[in-house]
C-alpha cells in the first residue's frame, strides 16, 4: 500500500446573519461564516487535503461557489463527497489532523462531537480523527474576531491494483 499526505487551509469572514458551523457541529448563537456554502471552514480545509493527497485539485474546482447547486450546501454532505471523489481515483481516507484559528467559540467543549461526525463522514473510527483549536492571541483578522481559519492534514491511503 502507499500513503499519500495533503495540506489544506481555509478562511472566512465573520458576518451577521449567518448561522456558525465548525466541523460539522452548529455553534448557536455565535456570529456566522460568510460563504456560498454553510462555510464550515474547518471542513472546507479538510476536504482540501483530502484532495491533495490524492491530486485531485481543490474544493472550488469540485464545488465552484459559481454553481447554485452548492448554495447553502451542507459541509459534511461535501466531505462524503470529497471521499467518493478520492474513491474514484483508488483513496481511501487514513487519518486526519484539523486545527481551528478562532478567538471564539469556545471549540474544545465540542470537539468530540466534531470528532464523531467527522469520522462517519470519512468512514473512520474517531481515534483517527484529530481536532484541535487555538487562538491568534489577538492578532491579525482572526485575532481581532474578522475570521476563522482552519488548517488540515490529511493522509490517504492507495491499495495496490
Amino acid at each position: 500500500m502507499t500513503t499519500r499526505v495533503g495540506i489544506g487551509y481555509d478562511v472566512h469572514r465573520l458576518v451577521h446573519g449567518r448561522r456558525l458551523v465548525l466541523g460539522g457541529v452548529e455553534f448557536e448563537g455565535e456570529v456566522g461564516l460568510e460563504g456560498h456554502s454553510d462555510a464550515d471552514v474547518a471542513l472546507h480545509a479538510l476536504c482540501d487535503a483530502l484532495l491533495g493527497a490524492a491530486a485531485l485539485g481543490d474544493i472550488g474546482q469540485h464545488f465552484p461557489p459559481s454553481d447554485e447547486r452548492w448554495r447553502g450546501a451542507d459541509s459534511l454532505d461535501l466531505l462524503v463527497r470529497v471521499v467518493e471523489i478520492v474513491g474514484r481515483r483508488g483513496c481511501r481516507p487514513g487519518n486526519v489532523d484539523l486545527t481551528i484559528v478562532a478567538e471564539r467559540p469556545r471549540i474544545g467543549p465540542r470537539v468530540p462531537e466534531m470528532r464523531a461526525r467527522i469520522a462517519s463522514a470519512l468512514g473512520l473510527e474517531a481515534d483517527a480523527v484529530s481536532v484541535k483549536a487555538t487562538t491568534n492571541e489577538g492578532i491579525g483578522f482572526v485575532g481581532r474576531g474578522e475570521g476563522i481559519a482552519a488548517l488540515a492534514t490529511a493522509t490517504v491511503i492507495i491499495a495496490p491494483q
